[in-house]
């Protein structure tokens, strides 16, 4: 089965834009991107984590920006965070929109043709990461990927102040992936066999005729 994997570098530091009131910390983040072939379909699976610095709370929400090819009706959370057993799949809201939402201060670019999907927490306070928060799905027609945004808002653990954060992340490029070349081998064999099903048909022909 298909499976290819984009890894987001923590480390990245020219990734990721400086965020509001802490320009030393960012907020939730997706460490990796993963596609997989399902159903005719691609299934875009993206694993997000709060950094130790970090508290998320209801309210908090972040977006991927400019996902070519959705497919209406399937963003979901596979596993809601695996780091803690109290958590549950069912404190995420999903939604999608053509523009935003953004948060304040940050400008990623947005095509407003495309749709952006975002996950909206509305569960407990999780006091403090480092937590890997779960894998977010959704499906795409398409599976070759490209560089988009990824925006995301919630609570600095110290202070409680809002804290937004925006990197890069890797979207549906809206581009099908071509047909695969045929290989010298197989295309020795068809020129070998065409001339050979012609000579069959002539010879058909001509003994009919006779």
């Amino acid at each position: 089965m298909l499976r290819r994997t984009w890894i987001t570098s923590l480390m990245a530091v020219a990734l990721i834009a400086l965020a509001v009131n802490a320009p030393d910390k960012a907020g939730l983040l997706p460490v990796s991107v993963s596609v997989q072939s399902e159903a005719g379909n691609f299934r875009w699976t993206y694993s997000v984590v709060l950094p130790t610095d970090m508290k998320l709370q209801s309210g908090d929400y972040f977006t991927v920006y400019d996902f070519a090819g959705y497919v209406s009706g399937t963003g979901s959370v596979l596993s809601a965070f695996p780091d803690l057993d109290a958590a549950s799949a069912a404190n995420w809201t999903f939604s999608t929109s053509k523009t935003g939402p953004t948060p304040a201060m940050l400008s990623p670019e947005d095509n407003p043709l495309i749709d952006n999907l975002t996950w909206q927490y509305t569960g407990p306070t999780v006091p403090a990461g480092k937590v890997t928060l779960g894998n977010f799905i959704a499906t795409s027609l398409f599976e070759e990927g490209t560089t988009s945004y990824f925006t995301a808002t919630n609570s600095r653990s110290a202070d409680g102040q809002t804290d937004s954060n925006i990197t890069h992340t890797t979207t549906p490029t809206g581009v099908e992936t071509p047909p695969p070349v045929p290989e010298p081998a197989t295309l020795a064999l068809l020129g070998i066999g065409l001339p050979l099903v012609g000579g069959a048909r002539w010879f058909r022909r001509k003994k009919v005729a006779a």
